[in-house]
């Protein structure tokens, strides 16, 4: 039982022995709280200021363009130049935008186009920084413990998604959007303190300069890694296929259970939290690619048995399983990145799985409402789930290299990992 235990636990050993990450980590914390408390605050200002359906879903089509223009130039930026320099102008960055929606929530009568804008600015912003925290995290750990501090990232987004929603609702809700927004603030002051102290990290000798050469040759690079192509495409039909949140609330009122639909949305993060706590087995795994491709099949499989539900606390089982196998392919695909990518190209692929990452979501809400228009909600649920383990099994087929892949032989990963063991004997020398 005691060995058991020991493999299911999460490993903490990134946290004991990088100062760096205990400071990212900590930063992290602090500011996911408070960008939930934003997040739940910018619709319902505009909600209470407009009353408009359209008006509110409006503020995250503001955000899209430029969180996909910058999270491509964020990569090319984290290249080129001092990876903590960017994190911390983009921290002040975000800090000064919630300070302006605080400023408009307390004028006598708030504007609307500034929480377009603001909110623009600030997907913007994000996207810029985003490339570089994931690049200056790889950078902080040792290349054996790069599996635990993945999954220890995502812990802390999970108990963040559990957690965060609710207290803001209320802060929210009980104190009004001004609160919300000027506790933000503060978060974004404290997490400052403790970027601050984090080393800077030479930036790499290879480096290219940031221009749209260096973005081409990214993309070009990713291209010609099946490895990592796959890592992109096995995920993105995972969610084009079977992502379907754009369906809670029709379910919750088919099953006459309106209060379930809090439960609906949070499931998934139940599943990934579990899976995040139990995850000490994954640093055992060398096969990555496969375990990326069998825990999307197992995503798709638990959306389709979800859909055949008849009770609340069934479907609710089964999308935690699902957001469970999400989790864990998110460790090995993250685990892939972390192995094998040359430092100097290590911000522009995180530009552009930031891009899989965020449009992947968006299609499969289309998805699911052009399915649930012409057969129902369980129909586009459960169809959408077998879909998603078709294109699993097809991209499986299709991409031997990333089904193959294996971290102890793997020419890029051996490579990388003896770069890096080169580069600490040096600094230790």
């Amino acid at each position: 039982m005691k060995t058991l235990l020991r493999h299911l636990s999460m490993d903490l050993s990134p946290l004991r022995d990088s100062r760096d990450f205990r400071l990212l980590f900590g930063s992290g914390m602090i500011t996911m709280f408070g960008t939930f408390l934003t997040l739940v605050a910018v619709p319902l200002q505009m909600k209470e200021l407009t009353g408009s359906y359209l008006a509110v879903g409006l503020v995250s089509v503001a955000e899209f363009v430029p969180m996909v223009v910058c999270g491509l130039w964020g990569g090319a930026i984290a290249d080129a130049l001092d990876r903590r320099k960017i994190i911390l102008l983009t921290e002040v960055g975000l800090c000064l935008t919630v300070a302006i929606l605080t400023v408009n929530a307390l004028l006598p009568e708030p504007q609307v186009w500034v929480l377009y804008v603001v909110g623009a600015l600030s997907a913007a912003l994000g996207s810029l920084q985003r490339p570089s925290l994931e690049s200056l995290m790889v950078r902080v750990v040792r290349h054996d413990q790069l599996t635990a501090a993945a999954a220890l990232s995502a812990f802390r987004w999970n108990l963040g998604a559990i957690v965060a929603p609710g207290l803001s609702g209320l802060i929210a809700a009980w104190f009004g959007v001004a609160v919300a927004y000027g506790i933000n603030v503060v978060t974004f002051l404290l997490s400052l303190v403790l970027l601050w102290a984090v080393r800077a990290q030479p930036r790499s000798e290879e480096a290219p300069e940031a221009s749209i050469g260096a973005l081409v040759d990214g993309v070009r690079y990713a291209v010609s890694r099946p490895d990592l192509m796959g890592t992109y495409l096995v995920d993105i039909a995972a969610m084009v296929f079977a992502f379907s949140t754009a369906l809670y609330p029709f379910l919750a009122d088919e099953l006459g259970a309106p209060e379930a639909l809090g439960l609906f949305f949070s499931a998934s993060a139940v599943g990934s939290m579990i899976a995040s706590v139990t995850s000490g087995w994954t640093r055992y795994v060398h096969r990555h690619g496969l375990g990326v491709i069998v825990a999307a099949a197992v995503w798709g499989v638990a959306v389709a048995l979800a859909a055949l539900m008849p009770t609340v606390w069934g479907i609710f089982a089964f999308l935690a399983v699902a957001g469970a196998a999400d989790m864990i392919s998110g460790i090995f695909r993250s685990t892939i990145w972390n192995q094998t990518i040359p430092d100097e190209y290590r911000g522009r692929l995180a530009g552009i799985e930031l891009l899989s990452y965020t449009s992947g979501p968006m299609l499969g809400n289309a998805r699911a409402g052009l399915m649930a228009n012409l057969g129902g909600t369980r129909f586009s649920l459960g169809v959408g789930g077998l879909l998603c383990v078709g294109a699993v099994a097809a991209m499986a087929a299709l991409l031997p290299t990333f089904r193959d892949y294996d971290s102890r032989t793997d020419e890029h990963a051996v490579r990388e990992r003896a770069r890096r063991a080169d580069a600490e004997e040096a600094t230790t020398a």
